[in-house]
């Protein structure tokens, strides 16, 4: 079995270095996303902006997949976590305009007290497996 980090251009590097962790870890063909934030390029995107966020988690995973050679559509799995419950209207449009697959990934929502910085919303982590759609 092989075992590799994956990355890609405009995710925070920093953080994932001060906290050691990887954005994907890809062993064989399962790819395992950390949890996404609204960060781009380093940034938090959409303070207080459910919609903004949501998209921009969804981006980020969008690139993760995509640089470990997928596409979202290779999803199988995701857990959302959300600060209040208000927000699973917006979180679930986001979802249905990035995931539109024929077979659409299992989903766990948690509803939270907060995330790791108070402007975080929203945090998707996700498990896909490479060309199963």
């Amino acid at each position: 079995m092989t075992t590799t980090a994956v990355t890609a251009a405009g995710l925070p590097t920093a953080a994932a270095e001060k906290f050691r962790y990887s954005f994907g870890v890809l062993s064989d063909n399962t790819l395992r996303i950390s949890g996404q934030v609204a960060l781009k390029d380093g940034e938090v995107v959409g303070v207080d902006d459910i919609t903004v966020q949501a998209r921009q988690v969804f981006e980020n995973l969008k690139t993760i997949v995509e640089a470990a050679g997928g596409t979202l559509n290779d999803l199988v799995e995701t857990t959302t976590y959300v600060t209040d419950r208000s927000y699973l209207g917006p979180v679930n449009e986001a979802r249905l305009e990035f995931l539109d697959g024929a077979v659409p990934p299992t989903s766990t929502l948690i509803i939270v007290a907060g995330l790791a910085r108070p402007e975080f919303l929203v945090e998707i982590s996700a498990v896909a497996v490479l060309g199963s759609n």
